[in-house]
């Protein structure tokens, strides 16, 4: 069989993003994860509305950032320039999709020509382009999840310079987007919390995986 190098370096490469994206995800379509904040994070009493209206409310904004709905707020009210930002939102959950389907993609591609193109496994320093791809992405939450840790506030505020530079409209006035009262910074902080812990267990899984296959190989 034989084997390429390049190919190692793009299955590890469409592994790092699909383990990313994936981890990214879970707070996006896991909308039970919201909901269980709902009472615990006193959010009808900081609001002044029911369990349901904030779920609706919640709903109709990720309908509108995951499956291109008209946006609304439900009955909270919101501003041009809140629409705004969560239009500039809407792109980056867009780029999030588009990047897990196109990763997971490149490699079922990349397994079945594998599988069936004889070209050989893809080894990397004699390790699996898996093995690197999970390592880099264990490593990756829990240097971003320390520096997050030591000051969430200010990482809060480095993220929304980074992934809207020069935009001011993500600075929520809760007397014209009320919706921000039910999105505290808290809940942020356990949906990066999530992630970093989604990716861990990903990373882990595929690390559990290579180890098994490594083992099997030599006992075979």
């Amino acid at each position: 069989m034989k084997s390429y190098r390049f190919l190692s370096i793009l299955f590890a490469l469409a592994l790092v993003l699909f383990l990313i994206t994936a981890a990214i995800s879970l707070p996006i379509y896991c909308r039970g994860f919201y909901y269980a904040h709902i009472e615990p994070m006193d959010l009808p009493e900081r609001t002044g509305f029911t369990p349901a209206q904030i779920r609706q409310a919640y709903d109709q904004v990720l309908d509108y950032l995951t499956a291109g709905k008209p946006f609304g707020t439900g009955v909270f009210p919101h501003s041009a320039e809140g629409a705004a930002h969560f239009a500039d939102c809407k792109v980056l959950f867009d780029l999030n999709r588009n990047v897990l389907l196109l990763s997971g993609g490149v490699l079922l591609a990349l397994l079945l020509l594998r599988k069936f193109g004889k070209t050989g496994p893809y080894r990397l320093g004699n390790r699996s382009a898996a093995f690197w791809a999970a390592i880099f992405a264990v490593i990756l939450p829990l240097v971003l999840g320390g520096l997050a840790a030591l000051n969430f506030d200010r990482a809060f505020v480095i993220f929304h310079r980074i992934f809207f530079p020069g935009k001011t409209n993500w600075f929520f006035d809760w007397q014209t987007d009320g919706i921000i009262l039910a999105l505290p910074q808290d809940f942020f902080m356990h949906c990066a919390m999530l992630i970093g812990g989604g990716l861990l267990l990903l990373s882990t899984l595929v690390l559990l995986f290579c180890r098994n296959r490594k083992k099997a190989a030599r006992d075979s």
